[in-house]
Parts: C-alpha cells; structure tokens; sequence
C-alpha cells in the first residue's frame, strides 16, 4: 500500500507522482529538508545538508518531469551519500576530527555520486561515520554518537551509520554506504532497513582498496535494484572493477526461491555465540525460505580456527601507515580507541604479515566451500541486538564481526534484511549471502523474503 507521507515514499511511487504531476520533485525534497531539520537532532545522522543546491537541482528536476524528459530512473529522487564518498560542494572527513575543521569543499565527485546525479538524484546531504570507518558502531571523534532510530539508548552500527540511521528515519529513500568488512550491513541490520553488499568491483569506487565496496542502504530491495542500475555505471578510475554488466536487476527479481538451495549458519566458527533471539528470528527466516519452496538445510560451522587475526594484521598494518604520516596533533585528535589501536606499531616479523596474505587464499576457500551445494547462504549479521549507544563494539566482541568480513575476503555479494524484531522492539537483521558475482540472486532471494514478511514495512516511532 502506498504511503501518503513524501518522506516514506519508494523510487517508483515518486517516478509515479511525478510523471502524473501529482507531486513534485521540489515539494518532496521540501518535506526531507523538514524531516532532516525535525528529526536529525534526535539521531544525529547528517552532518552536512546542502538544502539550497538539493532544492536548485529539485527544481531543474521538476523542469524536466513537466516537459516528460526525465534525466534517467532516479530522477528528482533524494539520496545521501557517506562521509568519505566526495561530491562536488560537500565537506568529506572521513568520520574524523584528525582531518582539518577548515577543509575546503570537495571537488570532485566519486563514481557512485557521478552516476547518481547523471541519472538526475538528488543529493541532499552526507552522514556520519566513525573515524576512518575503523569501527562498526556510530561513533565519531568529529560526529560525536549516531544514535539508532528504533530506540536512542541503542548503537545505530557502523561504519555507515548515519546512511542506515539516516533511511529508517525517513531523512531520505536512498543511501550509500561502504563496506569493508561490514560497514553497509550492521548498521542496516541495527536500523531495520535493507543493505546490500555488492560483489567486489561491481559498483566502481574513487579509491579502491582490498574488500571495500560501496552499495545501496534503501527500505525496499526494488529500490536497491533501480539504484544498483544506476551505480553500477562504469568509471575509468577504479582499476579494481568488474567488466561493466548493463544488466536490469530489477528482471527476475520476482521470480522467487523455489527449487533454491539456501544453507542456514547459525554458528561460523569463531566469535561468540549468537543471542537467543537472534537465532530465534534466524530459524523463523529458515522456515520462511521454506515455506516459499527453497530447499532449506543447516550447515555446519565454516571455520575450525578463527581468520580474525589474518583480517586484523593486514587492516592494522595498512592503517598503521596512515596514522604513521599523521601530526602528533592529528593523532591525538582520533577517537582514542582508534588511536591507540593505531600505536600499536606492528612490530611482528615481516613473515607473520606475508602469511597472513598467503592464509587469504585458505580463508576465501573455507568460505566459498558451502556455495558448492548451496545457491545462497542465511546467516546472522551481528551475533546480537543493536548495544549501547556510543560504546565502539559490543562488549565481550571482537573488534571486527566474525558474519560479515570472511564474505568481503570472498568478494561475494551479501545483504542485510531485516528478519524480525526483538522483545524490546529492536531490529534482528538477517545476511542472505550468494555466490560470487550472483548480485541479482540475492535480490531476488531478499525480494521473496521480504514479500513473505513485510516486515521493511515498519517504521520507528521519533
């Protein structure tokens, strides 16, 4: 059922109003600018909105609709965009205060924000994130806490934390965020919206790093289809990417699980124990698979050792060689829990680092294993609910989520759907991870799940 409020609306009730003039590009953007004003102090999502340039590009929208020239899918659609990804105007500092307060507007624009505004978005502003994006939780030495719509004592997850907080609030129906190691996905799974980790190299980045990805936070999986149409564009300047694929991931989308083989991993091998609840609402989503005809099957742990150390070393060393070219001054202005993980001079032998990338091969291995017999794979995002605000991980974690980073080593796309909600009325979000390079797979399984439950539907209460 189609919402009456502008702010809630989906890609394709906005395309609709507007080709039928029913609504206008402006008069949404109008509503977001108000909401953001309402309701952003509360959670403390953007820190940026460029009201003046997103209404300006609102109106040469409008211009557009009223002639039935469109720019392209996502025209006159508001979008926001994470701190570190840059455009044209806006201030990116990268969650942090070691980056300069004075630091001039942003002068280019990364692919995803080059292609989104081509296809006539409108970007109306960039949200928080922690330092760097060195911690999955909502927590920035500039920032300050990123709290979680659902509940504003919770963590809103990390490291996009206010692109997840920011589209359950209502401040906007489109967000990028990153993920490196799960940044896209705990913080959706936190706010209760959809997250999709792309395939490595599929959706081009600015500055391509070892498993960084950029992909869209949205509250429907059709609108993160119509945006990974668009994002997917290629760019010359990621050397990282895939051939580009000019594919419609929209086609198929409704073609359901039936037939699918989906192993269910309640237990990675590593890590903690996942809480009651959320393994609760992860046999309920197997159960649900089922019922929609997919052939559902346990599996057992991946790993009979943990691979967090090798994912650590190799992180830590190559933030190490950042804050190694920072000022005393910078350092100490990161968030002290960085900073001091930052000091920590990896000083082990040179071998230890060079197996570590030698045991990634061993660790991609290990995690594709399943996909032999399995089309996809359902799993927890977080092993427990969303925790306290402003705490940088939950307490009695690891620092880096035994769920969601083996699948950034593998390259392989996963998302993160909203499975149910707890007791306390908190988000339990779930991972349906596919097979490399199967993006369109995986929503195509999120869709069904998402048809069968309903459950993006919910909105918090601000």
């Amino acid at each position: 059922m189609m919402s009456d409020d502008p702010t809630y609306l989906s890609v394709n009730d906005l395309t609709r109003k507007y080709r039928s003039a029913a609504l206008s590009p402006v008069e949404v953007t109008q509503a977001i600018l108000r909401r953001i004003e309402t309701v952003n102090p509360k959670i403390n999502a953007l820190y940026f909105v460029d009201g003046d340039r997103a209404l300006s590009t609102a109106r040469e929208s409008e211009a557009r609709w009223r002639h039935g020239e469109p720019a392209g899918s996502l025209d006159g659609v508001p979008v926001t965009l994470k701190d570190h990804i840059p455009a044209v105007g806006t201030l990116s500092f990268f969650g942090t205060n070691a980056v300069n307060a004075e630091r001039a507007p942003d002068t280019i624009d990364a692919p995803v924000a080059a292609r989104l505004k081509e296809a006539g978005a409108i970007i109306v502003g960039k949200t928080t994130m922690p330092d760097f994006g060195l911690v999955a939780a909502g927590v920035s030495s500039r920032f300050g806490v990123t709290r979680n719509p659902w509940d504003v004592s919770r963590n809103s997850g990390g490291s996009s934390s206010g692109a997840a907080a920011a589209t359950a609030a209502g401040l906007g129906p489109l967000a990028v965020g990153t993920d490196g190691g799960g940044s896209v996905r705990i913080p959706s799974a936190f706010c209760g919206v959809f997250g999709l980790k792309p395939s490595y190299g599929r959706v081009p980045v600015h500055d391509p790093a070892p498993w960084l990805v950029a992909g869209p936070i949205t509250r429907s999986v059709t609108d993160a289809a119509l945006m990974m149409n668009v994002i997917t564009g290629p760019d010359p300047r990621d050397f990282s990417a895939l051939p580009y694929d000019p594919r419609n991931y929209c086609d198929g989308i409704q073609d359901g699980v039936r037939g699918a083989r989906i192993g269910v991993l309640e237990d990675i091998g590593f890590g903690r124990k996942i809480d009651s609840q959320v393994r609760e609402t992860l046999l309920q989503a197997a159960r649900t698979f089922a019922s929609l005809g997919a052939v559902v099957e346990p599996i057992p742990p991946m790993f009979t050792e943990s691979p967090e150390p090798d994912f650590n070393r190799v992180l830590h060393l190559r933030t190490y060689l950042l804050y190694s070219t920072m000022t005393e001054t910078q350092q100490t202005a990161m968030l002290p829990v960085l900073a001091e993980w930052c000091r920590q001079e990896n000083a082990e032998p040179k071998q230890l680092l060079m197996q570590s990338l030698v045991n990634e091969g061993a660790i991609r291995r290990v995690t594709l294993a399943p996909f032999e017999t399995c089309e996809f794979v359902l799993a927890p995002v977080m092993a427990m609910l969303p925790y306290e605000a402003g705490l940088p991980w939950a307490p009695g974690e690891t620092a880096h989520n035994p769920f969601c980073f083996p699948f950034n080593m593998s390259e392989q796309p996963a998302a993160s759907i909203p499975g149910g909600f707890s007791r306390e009325g908190l988000p339990v979000g779930l991972q349906i991870i596919g097979r490399r390079f199967d993006d369109r797979g995986v929503l195509r399984a999120a869709y069904a799940y998402e048809q069968a439950t309903g459950l993006l539907a919910r909105r918090p209460v601000l």
